[in-house]
């Protein structure tokens, strides 16, 4: 599986900051970074007749920013300098979870929170982790628990917890935000396939 670079966006966006925050004295990140959506998902999966909502995971506060973690040894987190996801990483996971079900043209319809479809699944996602670790050698590491609860009488149908690992040569930003894509493409496209066989 290829690894789609974020420098463009990365590129597009800085531009945008620093055009914004020009003479203002800001002290806000210079650069956003964003993640893809696997696309090619379920293939070969039936279609299925669901919808799903997919309300914001739920995540400790150290994941639940727009802080770009790094955890060292005995879970101590800090944080990139001068560079942030474009949102929270809740928002910005459940935004790509999403885009990745729906990638799949296999569903019905697939909603946030508010957007009035009639559900008959959620997919509840906690954030366990979402960071490059350092020490031992560096990697980028993200953990996820998925729940799929029956909407319609709160019963739990399937859990099951996802990771992914992927190393990289550099603790350097583009090559961290790099690798943490990669990892997260690799547990959307699990969670997509694994709900498409659920329902």
């Amino acid at each position: 599986m290829g690894v789609t670079t974020l420098k463009p966006i990365k590129s597009i966006l800085a531009a945008l900051l620093i055009g914004a925050t020009a003479g203002c004295g800001s002290t806000g990140p210079s650069a956003l970074y964003d993640l893809t959506a696997p696309r090619n998902v379920g293939a070969g999966e039936r279609s299925s007749s669901a919808q799903i909502l997919v309300p914001a995971p739920v995540a400790l506060q150290a994941l639940d920013t727009n802080s770009i973690a790094v955890a060292e040894a005995g879970r101590v987190y800090s944080y990139y300098p001068r560079v942030a996801w474009a949102d929270t990483l809740p928002n910005v996971f459940q935004a790509k979870l999403i885009e990745t079900l729906e990638n799949t043209s296999k569903f019905r319809g697939v909603a946030q929170p508010g957007q009035g479809l009639l559900i008959d699944y959620q997919l509840q996602t906690t954030l366990r982790a979402f960071e490059v670790n350092v020490g031992g050698g560096s990697r980028a590491y993200v953990e996820v628990a998925a729940r799929l609860v029956n909407d319609r009488d709160g019963r739990s149908v399937q859990a099951r917890v996802f990771s992914a690992e992927v190393p990289t040569a550099s603790t350097n930003t583009d090559e961290a935000i790099e690798a943490l894509n990669a990892a997260s493409d690799v547990v959307l496209r699990d969670i997509a396939d694994w709900v498409l066989k659920a329902v």
